[in-house]
């Protein structure tokens, strides 16, 4: 009687537990994106219907099968690149404008491609009342943790007061000499190349290198070899977390993918493993030799009294550091990556650069107070930006209800802005647009002519601007410089034009150009 009594009690508590267990998937996956989906109706906004629970990610991934097994972009070289990048994105607009709401999974999203209607849901909103897609925070949680990318509110405003002295132009100055040491030795690898046969350089490749090796030592005080694992793990983590289609927003989707979700867990706890022991050494240094790089700054502000009262932790420390390890190496490198593709392509532009870098620069030494000068570098830089945004895109959630117009966006709406959209828009720049013209910034050196000035944004909008730009602007004038005063550079046939979205914007195949020594 006891055995039969226990058997039945835990039979019912099984069926019980399954029973739960589906309602609150059914409740999860269909129920609740349901009831939000027919909110989101009422309030206005239109967009590709959902099939839950994968919302439009089954479109998205389809759309991205069909350009993949397309070899159109090899054949030849257009700047028109938002339909081969974001092609569902593209589609979409032709039916439903540029703002419209699509579904990661269970996660409505605002696609927003229209400047006017985004600086009137941003007018007012200051950088720390700016959240990040939950989402998102949870899927990128490995690479950023709660780093300054990602935090928002009084803790955003406490870290952007602790990071933003570091990127100073006073404290830049001293980083020039290191910049030129790295470049320098990147050259001196391509002439070795050159006189071993190589006509061909990955100069994507070889940037990044150069482009981490600064950020290593401009930032954080140490030698390369001593950072390089570091960068190299958290490449492997990009990979990990973008390359493949996932299902971001898809309720229990950390199941799906077991393998990746794991490898990506296991790289970010090998990753805070090599930043202890880099904090570790800086912080028995700083004892007597305190720095004022972004490391040295990050430390004093984990030994002084924080103002709000709270300094930094260990977790907090290593979470910072991930986001400008990875950040301060990819954005510049890219940005100049392209920078040469698009200079290999208009060989005019490469002269007139080598010309002014002649008149400014002369035989002197690259020195901080010199790169001012170089107004038609900065011109390049601006429209390469324009044209391939190593950041595509833009993240936000509304952290109060907002009205636009007549339309109410809601407290908590996650924002997705089509950075590469608006770049490529003919309607804000004519139909020149995607056309590689860097004279557009001439006259007007800060949006080239956009009718909307929200319709350029190279670092991100408003209070959450990018902090390191400065930096980024100086490394990619150094970098440039010091390159197109030793060579020049040449399309290579082997070039395959196929930009991809992997969290930024890059060649899929690399860059490879040809290389030579004036």
């Amino acid at each position: 009687m006891g055995l039969f009594l226990f058997s039945t009690m835990f039979n019912l508590t099984v069926i019980g537990f399954l029973l739960f267990m589906f309602l609150r998937v059914l409740f999860s996956c269909w129920i609740l994106p349901v009831l939000v989906y027919q909110k989101i109706k009422r309030s206005g906004f239109r967009g590709p219907t959902p099939i839950f629970p994968l919302g439009n990610i089954s479109e998205m991934k389809n759309k991205k099968k069909n350009r993949s097994n397309s070899s159109v972009g090899c054949s030849r070289i257009s700047h028109d690149i938002h339909s081969t990048v974001f092609p569902y994105f593209a589609r979409w607009q032709q039916s439903y404008g540029k703002v419209f709401i699509y579904w990661l999974g269970a996660e409505p999203f605002l696609y927003i491609a229209d400047p006017e209607f985004l600086k009137k849901l941003s007018a007012g909103v200051t950088g720390k009342s700016w959240g990040k897609p939950t989402v998102f925070k949870k899927d990128r949680k490995p690479m950023f943790g709660d780093g300054l990318v990602m935090v928002e509110g009084e803790e955003w405003v406490r870290l952007r007061h602790v990071i933003t002295p570091a990127f100073s132009w006073a404290n830049l100055k001293p980083m020039i000499s290191l910049m030129v040491e790295s470049a320098s030795k990147m050259l001196d690898r391509w002439i070795s190349l050159i006189n071993s046969g190589n006509q061909e350089i990955d100069v994507e490749r070889e940037i990044i290198t150069t482009a981490g090796e600064i950020i290593v030592k401009t930032s954080f005080g140490i030698s390369y070899e001593d950072g390089s694992e570091v960068l190299k793990k958290l490449s492997d983590m990009q990979v990990a977390l973008f390359k493949y289609n996932r299902y971001v927003g898809v309720p229990f989707s950390n199941f799906m993918n077991p393998k990746r979700n794991l490898e990506a867990i296991k790289l970010g706890k090998e990753i805070d493993s090599l930043l202890l022991l880099i904090i570790a050494a800086r912080k028995n240094s700083c004892n007597q030799h305190p720095s004022k790089d972004l490391l040295g700054l990050l430390l004093e502000a984990n030994n002084v009294d924080d103002p709000r009262g709270k300094t930094l932790n260990s977790r907090e420390l290593i979470d910072q550091c991930k986001t400008f390890f990875f950040g301060g190496q990819e954005t510049t490198a890219l940005a100049l990556s392209w920078s040469l593709l698009l200079l290999a392509m208009n060989p005019d532009w490469q002269n007139q650069l080598r010309e002014e870098i002649r008149e400014v620069i002369g035989d002197k030494e690259v020195h901080f107070d010199l790169l001012a000068g170089l107004k038609k570098m900065g011109w390049v830089m601006n429209e390469v930006l324009r044209l391939y945004s190593p950041a595509p895109n833009a993240q936000r959630q509304t952290r109060q209800d907002i009205r636009v117009d007549d339309q109410i966006v809601r407290k908590g709406t996650n924002l997705w802005i089509d950075v590469v959209a608006m770049h490529h828009d003919p309607a804000l720049w004519g139909d020149d647009v995607n056309e590689f013209k860097p004279e557009r910034f001439r006259d007007d050196q800060l949006y080239g002519g956009c009718k909307n000035k929200m319709g350029f944004l190279p670092f991100g909008f408003g209070g959450r601007m990018c902090v390191a730009r400065h930096l980024a602007m100086t490394e990619y004038k150094v970098v440039l410089t010091l390159i197109l005063s030793r060579f020049s550079v040449h399309l290579s046939p082997t070039y395959c034009h196929s930009p991809t979205v992997l969290l930024s914007l890059r060649p899929t195949y690399g860059l490879p150009l040809r290389v030579q020594p004036l």
